[in-house]
């Protein structure tokens, strides 16, 4: 049996109907029960008496209870607490059941019919729930019942202000069971229909013997039983059936087309799919559905649908591939490391980590020749933009690579489209190794309506307002061209004097990749010293031309693991690569020669101090991530997991969602956290593989979070995508 012995019960409305029936019922089963009840009308009108409410204790009484009468308003709820407080010392249960009715069409409904309903429904649930939560808060415990309406649900002629105020006390229990899950309060919202003095002219005739209010208390009783863990829930109840409600939405459509306008005529177009319940969605709380929201988004930002637009294919290299393009990129045996990267027998035979551009470069024609980006394209108007490459291991030095490149987004410019695609490349255990994102302009090609920005591209940043800590420079020969086409560009730009005097150039220009390719040396060999194990990822933007045979000058600057570059050409005076960074492993400089190549090192982890299995799940979340950066983007904020063992800090992981990036420990210089969540060791991994979920771990104070709380939602985007690893 059920019992409620040591616990103190208030029923508000407990003069009659429901009310009585939760009071009498608590009163059998060892509960110390309040009786409200002001012993009013069943409109708020009219004179006030003592006599519902003492009946009821005095039943509750004869029959071996603990009961006492109160008889104030509920909208004087401090006072109806007070009484359970002066008179058994606690509060545990609180059943907000009181109401009246002012029933009217909405067109005869005054201000007053409006304001006392919702004051005696929804603002008395407040002031007594608000009153009674302090001593819960304290004590660890309560239950906390509101009494919706089915009129509230569904509505009913003649009841605006009823069933407005029954469904802001939904909202209100939602809320409730979230922010008392952590003090083991529980709410829930009941829609009761039972024979009483607010229903006996609406029910029909003979509903009196089925619908008693006897078969809406065993429910009430048993959600605010201390067995019954349900929270936020709603439930209807009747006759002695009982169900729970939620909410649900249509399975929907993304109406919005990639690279076209939306118009009112989609959503007529779509309009059966739009309210087609033959899938309907659930969400359980508001973080899933921001989730649902956020995924259906990138849906139609992402234009690969379905991977529907991933093109694929196989690349097969030698090491003979990675000496030519290192020479065709500078690489010479004057240099002192050049040895690694023109020698397959040396001990430390190595790609240049920009040889990735080169697999990658076989698909693009592909891509862009594709029709798969929304757009007309001539391909005698494309211009290279930017190039980004990140590689997620040292690549191999021979082998066979897969390639899978997709249109990511399509800009409108007005004169022409920039169209972003990516290209990640695989080894042959199907690990991910390499990343690149090509940015191009097509001119002539814009116009279409389309967005100006796209949170996909991979920004380019500027080079710090000082002189440069190093340059490093190579002067190019008058072959240089002719020996890069050989790696794959065969564009005549670059050989053939005819066709560059077509496209407006006095002679043959050198491959912007070559360029590329040049800078991104003299970076690794200035700060790396020449370990490609070293590399993470590089980003430029072309802005000239470099000519065969003039000088490539690379002007660097050092912050912290990523060094800042521009390229120029002394000839010329132009600069001919802007915003470059490129991203150092986690490196200390050797300082032990100021003025000389520095040499580079990487550091010991903090994680390597104690065995946390956090490090592999980040790590796996990081790794995919990398492939998806608009994931870590859309959450905008700096969050700092605080990871502990036995109790204390052991580790800290930053994700740092303005820079769409994640990385061990605090945030970096400048940065600051704007939610720090402190979560054990074993907790995290549970939460990442989806064993466990926040809201749960929260409620039971395994989660801790400081700052800004509501942001930590937006990890659901890209906790979700990355559960089960």
């Amino acid at each position: 049996m059920l019992r409620f012995d040591g616990r103190v019960v208030i029923v508000t409305g407990a003069g009659n109907g429901l009310g009585k029936e939760y009071a009498l019922a608590f009163g059998e089963r060892g509960a110390s029960v309040v009786v409200n009840d002001l012993g009013g009308s069943t409109s708020g009108d009219g004179s006030k008496s003592s006599r519902p409410a003492d009946e009821v204790v005095d039943l509750i009484k004869s029959r071996g209870g603990k009961a006492v009468a109160d008889y104030h308003s509920v909208e004087d709820a401090k006072a109806v607490i007070q009484t359970a407080i002066d008179n058994f010392g606690r509060v545990d249960i609180l059943v907000n059941n009181a109401g009246i009715l002012r029933d009217k069409s909405f067109v005869n409904m005054t201000e007053q019919d409006w304001d006392l309903v919702h004051r005696i429904h929804l603002r008395a649930a407040y002031l007594l729930t608000h009153a009674a939560w302090p001593y819960m808060r304290k004590q660890k415990y309560g239950k906390v019942i509101v009494t919706s309406s089915t009129s509230g649900l569904y509505g009913n002629f003649g009841q605006a202000n009823y069933s407005a105020a029954k469904m802001g006390l939904v909202g209100l229990s939602n809320t409730l069971s979230l922010e008392g899950a952590k003090y083991n309060i529980t709410c829930n919202a009941i829609a009761p229909t039972a024979f009483s003095r607010l229903t006996q002219d609406l029910l029909p005739p003979g509903a009196e013997e089925n619908l008693k209010p006897a078969f809406v208390m065993p429910l009430v009783l048993y959600l605010c039983h201390e067995s019954c863990a349900d929270t936020g829930s709603l439930f209807e109840v009747a006759g002695g059936w009982m169900g729970k409600v939620r909410l649900q939405k249509s399975s929907g459509a993304m109406v919005r087309r990639a690279n076209a306008p939306m118009t009112v005529e989609d959503v007529r177009d779509n309009w059966q799919e739009i309210v087609s319940f033959a899938k309907p969605l659930y969400h359980l709380t508001q973080a899933d559905q921001v989730t649902h929201i956020m995924n259906a988004v990138e849906s139609i930002s992402n234009t690969d649908q379905g991977n529907s637009n991933v093109l694929t294919e196989t690349f097969t290299y030698t090491p003979n591939q990675l000496i030519l393009y290192a020479l065709a990129v500078g690489c010479s045996l004057r240099q002192p490391n050049a040895l690694r990267f023109l020698y397959e027998n040396h001990e430390n035979f190595s790609a240049l980590p920009t040889f990735a551009v080169i697999p990658a470069q076989s698909l693009s024609m592909a891509i862009v020749s594709s029709g798969k980006m929304g757009i007309d394209i001539d391909l005698s108007r494309v211009l290279h933009g930017e190039q980004y490459v990140e590689l997620y291991q040292p690549l191999p030095t021979s082998g066979t690579v897969t390639l899978k490149g997709k249109v990511v987004d399509v800009l409108d410019k007005g004169s022409g489209a920039v169209v972003i695609y990516d290209v990640e490349m695989f080894d042959e255990n199907d690990t991910l190794i390499a990343l690149n994102q090509f940015v191009i302009f097509s001119v002539g090609s814009g116009g279409f309506g389309g967005k100006k920005v796209s949170e996909h591209q991979r920004p380019t940043v500027a080079a710090p307002k000082r002189k440069p800590d190093h340059v490093c420079s190579d002067k190019t020969t008058i072959d240089q061209a002719a020996l890069y086409r050989l790696t794959g560009d065969e564009n005549p730009l670059h050989i053939d004097p005819a066709f560059a005097s077509t496209a407006g150039f006095s002679r043959p220009i050198l491959h912007g990749l070559c360029t590329f390719g040049h800078s991104a040396r003299h970076v690794l060999s200035t700060y790396a010293n020449d370990d490609p194990a070293l590399f993470k990822a590089i980003k430029v933007r072309f802005t000239k031309p470099v000519e065969p045979g003039q000088t490539i000058e690379t002007h660097m600057w050092r912050e912290g693991n990523r060094i800042f570059f521009e390229s120029k050409v002394p000839e010329s005076s132009q600069t001919v690569l802007t915003g470059g960074y490129v991203d150092l492993h986690n490196v200390v400089l050797n300082t032990t020669s100021p003025g000389a190549p520095q040499e580079m090192s990487k550091t010991t982890p903090t994680s390597s101090r104690v065995n946390l299995k956090t490090k592999a799940a980040f790590v796996e979340i990081n790794k995919r991530a990398q492939s998806q950066p608009e994931l870590v983007k859309k959450i905008g904020a700096i969050i700092v997991f605080d990871i502990t063992k036995d109790g204390n800090v052991q580790q800290s992981w930053t994700i740092d969602g303005k820079k769409g990036t994640i990385y061990e420990g605090s945030p970096q210089e400048g940065a600051k956290a704007q939610v720090t969540i402190t979560v054990d060791d074993d907790d995290f991994v549970d939460l990442a593989t989806g064993k466990a979920n926040a809201p749960a771990l929260f409620a039971k104070g395994k989660i801790r979070a400081k700052g800004n709380v509501m942001l930590a939602q937006k990890l659901s985007t890209l906790f979700k995508d990355q559960a089960k690893l």
